[in-house]
């Protein structure tokens, strides 16, 4: 992963912008020393929140089935047959 100090970014930023959509490697931003931010191309930015968006609906389905909410197929297909038509 690349590091840049934000005062580099500040100077230099259409050139590290260019890299990034070249490489598609983030870039770790820093401050005093520190991590301040990520920056990471548009199109991984928005395949990373698409897969949490399902990592979201898996965890809410595991914890459905251990919390005992959960319907038979037959009453599934009862419940949804309103929208199957």
């Amino acid at each position: 992963m690349k590091v840049e100090l934000v005062t580099n970014l500040k100077r230099q930023a259409t050139k590290i912008l260019a890299d990034l959509h070249l490489s598609k490697e983030p870039v770790l931003i820093t401050e005093h020393g520190q991590p301040s931010a990520y920056l990471v191309d548009v199109q991984d930015y928005e395949f990373m929140q698409r897969r949490l968006e399902l990592l979201e609906g898996l965890s809410r389905g595991e914890r459905a089935v251990l919390e005992g909410r959960t319907y038979s197929q037959s009453k599934a297909r009862e419940k949804m047959s309103k929208w199957l038509k």
